[in-house]
């Protein structure tokens, strides 16, 4: 029999918002139709960085008796389960194309009925080998295997770093380093990881399976050792084999690095899942809970909601009503701050705290927003940051008013909060708006893009008419009078400049975001990241200083 609380939680139900879109309009028809296209261009870019190889890679795999990177991944998951895919654009306007998804794989999959986080080297790239970016997607998933504690897995297999661009994944903080400083934190927290050594494990790289609590290595093509064969040679003048330097015999019988030797990569994989089936699972952190409704509006309608022209104003409560549970939204404060709308909802049943923009953030949205993260805060109640969002209001009058520092009260909440916080770049997010809504610098458990949305410190149009200002008018005080030709040849460069690298493909390519979904898909990602960051406890609220 149900408790009297869950009774009144699934009797009480939420009011559902009442959608006001016409789908049989011009307009709506004409959003669908470029939104959907944005979709299937992703689903195409996603399909050859995931599987679209040069056939003498797939061959070179075949003959050292190889699985596909791919098929590896497919077989350490559990049947039919779902597996969250992290940046799988990483580096697409990166190294000429030579690096689709940075040479890495990594997401959170189900193993052996656990969550954990997944890395693997991409072997039919260039041998495996990191480049800096491939550096930074290992190191991302390292830090959300610390931010959520879930177990790790790394599946190796690599050339070892790609040495042309060395002074770009060494020295520094987080670069190549940070990978095993992170795996030593893990160990440190008690997070348990399995290295399953598939191919060369090659200088830094051979840390991976030894700072591993277990490692399983296949005999004849797993080797771990900090210098190869040729560099012994050159060191020492010694002559050895791989087998003999680093093979799966010599480590599971005389150092001891590798735990378990494995006759196949299939035979690897099947021990990877019985070693992770024998961790106890961590208790999950309890928050609100009821059992999942879907949306009363069809997901699908996201696209022709969304406007073609990211500048195009639109209701967010349309976007949140095809994305939580029975469209039911409870608003916060619906007559103040209207430019920011707050309010509870639930996806897949967990209550959330949702902060989505209407327009520009003002002295009284930024007050709201801040107000509402701390309650947010107070009941363990998880935050979804939707942005779409050009920044704060500028101005005397604003300035006056203190929205500087009504801006900092915001920025104090996003960052003292100690839920789980998860943003969407749903049209835009530009300037200090990135700040207030939970930007990558706030450390949002996961922050993800839609197609067409964009984020840089101001728009195209508006860096455009800045920086070719400020150019025009350096000119005329040197005496020159410019023609509308040659003010259209200091702009229009500088706007194309911002156009590229506002869009959703380079943010993702940098690694800005944890890869673009397809708007459809964002409910379901939601659930799977809400759920991934239970395994981690949520502290008291504690916060620092808010300037009154």
């Amino acid at each position: 029999m149900p408790s009297w609380s869950s009774w009144c939680r699934r009797e009480n139900k939420v009011a559902r918002i009442q959608s006001t879109i016409d789908t049989s309009s011009e307009t709506f028809r004409a959003n669908s139709a470029h939104n959907k296209g944005l979709a299937e261009e992703l689903r195409q870019r996603q399909h050859a960085v995931r599987r679209e190889r040069p056939q003498r890679d797939i061959d070179r795999l075949a003959r050292q008796n190889k699985m596909f990177p791919r098929d590896r991944l497919e077989a350490l998951l559990d049947p039919g389960t779902p597996f969250l895919e992290f940046s799988t654009l990483a580096a697409n306007m990166a190294y000429d194309g030579e690096a689709p998804g940075a040479a890495q794989i990594s997401g959170i999959g189900i193993v052996a009925g656990q969550e954990v986080v997944i890395h693997a080297d991409d072997s039919s790239i260039k041998g495996g080998a990191w480049y800096p970016l491939s550096v930074k997607k290992i190191v991302r998933a390292l830090d959300i295997a610390i931010e959520n504690r879930l177990p790790m897995i790394h599946l190796c297999d690599s050339a070892g770093g790609y040495l042309q661009l060395q002074r770009e994944l060494f020295a520094d903080r987080y670069y190549a380093g940070r990978i095993f400083r992170n795996q030593s934190i893990l160990s440190k927290m008690g997070v348990p990881q399995l290295a399953v050594v598939l191919g060369h494990c090659t200088a830094g790289g051979a840390y991976i399976p030894a700072l591993s609590d277990y490692s399983v290595i296949v005999r004849g093509t797993g080797a771990i050792f900090l210098g190869g064969p040729p560099l012994v040679k050159a060191a020492t003048g010694e002559i050895v084999t791989v087998e003999e330097l680093g093979g799966a015999d010599m480590h599971t019988t005389v150092s001891g690095t590798a735990d378990y030797p494995a006759a196949s990569e299939a035979h690897a994989l099947a021990i990877a899942r019985e070693i992770v089936g024998s961790w106890t699972p961590a208790a999950k952190t309890e928050i609100d809970r009821i059992a999942p409704e879907e949306p009363h509006y069809d997901p699908s309608e996201l696209y022709g909601i969304l406007p073609r022209d990211s500048r195009t104003a639109f209701d967010m409560r349309e976007l949140i009503a095809r994305i939580v549970d029975g469209s039911r939204f409870h608003e916060y404060q619906p007559a103040y701050g209207t430019t920011l709308i707050c309010g509870y909802a639930r996806i897949w049943g967990y209550k959330v705290g949702i902060l989505a923009n209407n327009g520009v953030l003002f002295n009284d949205s930024s007050l709201k927003g801040a107000h509402f993260i701390q309650l947010c805060d107070k009941n363990r109640t998880p935050l979804l940051f939707l942005q779409n969002i050009t920044g704060f209001m500028v101005g005397k009058e604003y300035e006056r008013r203190g929205i500087s520092k009504d801006g900092a009260k915001l920025i104090m909440a996003v960052s003292g909060a100690s839920v789980p916080k998860f943003t969407i770049n749903c049209n835009g997010a530009f300037g200090a708006g990135v700040y207030g809504m939970s930007g990558r610098a706030f450390d949002p458990r996961f922050l993800f893009s839609w197609p067409g949305s964009g984020t840089s410190v101001m728009g195209a149009e508006q860096a455009a008419n800045v920086l070719s200002e400020i150019k025009i008018r350096q000119l005329e005080r040197e005496g020159q009078t410019l023609s509308e030709e040659e003010v259209a040849a200091i702009r229009d460069p500088v706007l194309e400049d911002y156009k590229r690298e506002q869009s959703a493909y380079y943010a993702t390519s940098e690694l800005w975001d944890d890869g673009i979904l397809d708007p459809v898909d964002t409910r379901n990602a939601l659930g799977m990241c809400i759920s991934a960051s239970l395994n981690a406890p949520i502290d008291p609220p504690h916060y620092g200083v808010f300037r009154l």
